[in-house]
């Protein structure tokens, strides 16, 4: 019976059936020596075994680095990343809860239920949009715990593009690696310039409202005002992620714990406050039809109400980036993307019945005569305030709390796109790679965040110029992310399906019938979210999803049969 390392930290067992008595292998590979005792049951030829615990101990005559001697050699987390072929630059100093907390202030329910509960309203209404919510809840679910997976096996900043080329066999990484990394970076970049513009767009809103309202001659701020606010808006944020990654933590945590007392608060005062209060019915069953888009098809509407949902949980892709520098890495990550899907499907419904049983005339809360300008939520809170003290400034209190919670929402962004940045950098896809996959004396990619920063803004240009070209940018943000996270669940349950070694965390037998559901209701939504939005199609009305999507697919390949094909050859180890 003979055996061989691995780069992926496996050992390939060829050879007969051995009894149950443990083996000693001793294994040289380069520079190390690695001594493993194994005790199993029974070993088949070709069976793959994993150590997820080696020792390590340095040939005669040859002396370790002094970085590899003062970097704690001996630390797991250190061990398995070295294993996966990068040798450990950033701080490692997340928890399990920091972790978790980065998904958690990005999916912000806060954030995406209040920014596109029009969309909710106007395709299906309440029905659409609490039911709804449990539906796309659901099959994140799946999602999350088919990513879970698959991050346990490898805790890396890289996350998905990694995957992906580790799942693909060595044909087919190059390739696999570098659409999953650019469709992942590119809708984080668009998502970041969404978010922030959604809170530039609620400042909006909130002056409006402050100053009088649309009805009472309230100021209503520019197009270049509220592009102003959004470079504000990402030059904090940018300050913030420049600093040292246990401040990030803290901004983390912060971040999650404000939007979990803000649906606590909201849950209890609405219905206090609000005077009008919608039947149970209402809330659970009511279906809107009166879209005033020409859709009349209940399915259809029920279809494109579900953006609102879909775009809400989107984020926890984070966890996976931020395991280079969380503790216990292998289990970390799976927990806090998990965790985060879990606590933000539970609090985003939360959100919602609440806020769906203050509605009770739709077509006002659309309309954009309306104080807030057809800003829904933003009325719905002014309304019930005004209704029942006289005056809407508790509503705009309420509103300054969402502001705060997209802000944090915003910060963690910037950091899970920095991290991929530098990730995707450190293996050369990157232009100017160089530059960005660096760290400073804090051990921050401060580069790669002012990266992520000005590109967010270069995006949200866009804004200023044709509507078309924003639309476009902003359809980035809500289906190209969701492509990149199944890309790699794909790869598992076709390519990967036989040579895929799991984590700590594994979903067993379930794994691959997980796998194709997240992966079946990625494709659905694609399709559903292409659809027109509006009969008959103008060029005012045109759902440029697809056309976003297109782009990103067109540019991904031409840039890779053009140039990447010649020299990415996928994840670079930087361990020599």
């Amino acid at each position: 019976m003979f055996g061989f390392w691995s780069d992926t930290g496996q050992i390939y067992m060829a050879g007969s059936v051995l009894d149950s008595d443990p083996l000693l292998c001793r294994l040289c590979t380069w520079h190390y020596i690695y001594v493993a005792v194994v005790e199993s049951e029974e070993w088949e030829s070709g069976s793959i075994f994993s150590f997820p615990h080696v020792e390590m101990a340095t040939p005669e005559g040859h002396e370790a680095n002094g970085n590899e001697r003062n970097s704690g050699a001996d630390d797991p987390d250190r061990a398995r990343l070295r294993e996966l072929g990068y040798k450990q630059e950033l701080k490692r100093g997340l928890s399990v809860v920091s972790n978790f907390a980065f998904s958690f202030a990005i999916i912000s329910v806060l954030t995406g239920v209040t920014t596109t509960y029009n969309t909710g309203l106007r395709y299906g209404g309440p029905a659409s949009a609490t039911l709804g919510w449990v539906v796309v809840t659901a099959m994140n679910g799946c999602i999350a715990l088919a990513m879970a997976e698959i991050c346990s096996a490898y805790p890396t900043s890289g996350g998905l593009y990694y995957w992906s080329a580790r799942l693909t066999g060595e044909d087919w990484a190059p390739l696999a690696s570098w659409m999953t990394g650019w469709f992942n970076i590119v809708g984080q970049w668009a998502g970041t310039t969404s978010v922030d513009f959604s809170l530039a767009q609620l400042l909006q809103v909130i002056i409006l409202l402050s100053t009088g309202g649309a009805n009472g001659g309230g100021y209503l701020a520019s197009k270049y005002m509220v592009l102003g606010f959004h470079g504000g808006i990402l030059l904090l944020h940018g300050m913030i992620n420049s600093l040292p990654v246990t401040w990030l933590s803290i901004f983390g945590q912060i971040g999650a714990l404000w939007n979990m007392l803000g649906v606590f608060a909201f849950v209890i005062l609405i219905p206090i406050v609000a005077t009008e209060k919608a039947s149970f019915k209402f809330v659970f069953t009511h279906f809107n039809t009166d879209n005033g888009e020409g859709i009349h098809n209940k399915l259809y509407i029920f279809v494109l109400g579900l953006l609102m949902s879909q775009y809400s949980m989107a984020g926890y892709d984070a966890s996976a980036h931020m395991t280079e520098e969380t503790k216990n890495a292998d289990r970390s990550g799976s927990i806090g993307i998990i965790t985060a899907v879990s606590l933000s499907s539970i609090f985003g419904w939360a959100y919602l019945i609440a806020i769906t049983f203050a509605v009770t005339n739709i077509p006002y809360l659309l309309d954009s005569n309306n104080d807030a300008g057809g800003y829904a939520i933003a009325e719905i809170f002014y309304l019930i305030f005004k209704e029942r003290y006289g005056s809407g400034a508790g509503g705009i209190v309420c509103l300054g709390v969402v502001a705060v919670a997209i802000f944090f929402c915003g910060v963690s962004l910037v950091t899970s796109n920095s991290r991929m940045a530098y990730a995707f950098s450190r293996d050369g896809a990157m232009p100017f790679s160089a530059v960005w996959y660096s760290v400073n004396k804090q051990e921050v990619p401060v580069n790669a965040v002012w990266l992520s920063v000005v590109l967010a803004f270069c995006m949200a240009l866009t804004s200023l110029g044709s509507s078309v070209a924003f639309q476009a940018m902003a359809s980035i943000s809500t289906i190209v992310p969701y492509i990149a996270y199944t890309l790699p669940v794909f790869f598992k349950v076709t390519l990967g399906r036989k040579s895929f070694v799991r984590g700590p965390f594994h979903l067993g037998r379930y794994s691959a019938a997980v796998g194709w559901t997240a992966v079946l209701w990625v494709a659905m939504i694609t399709v559903f979210f292409s659809l027109p939005v509006a009969y008959p199609i103008t060029k005012d009305n045109f759902n440029y999803t697809p056309v976003a999507i297109g782009g990103v697919l067109f540019c991904t390949l031409f840039s890779w049969f053009w140039s990447g094909r010649y020299w990415f050859k996928g994840p670079i180890k930087n361990i020599h």
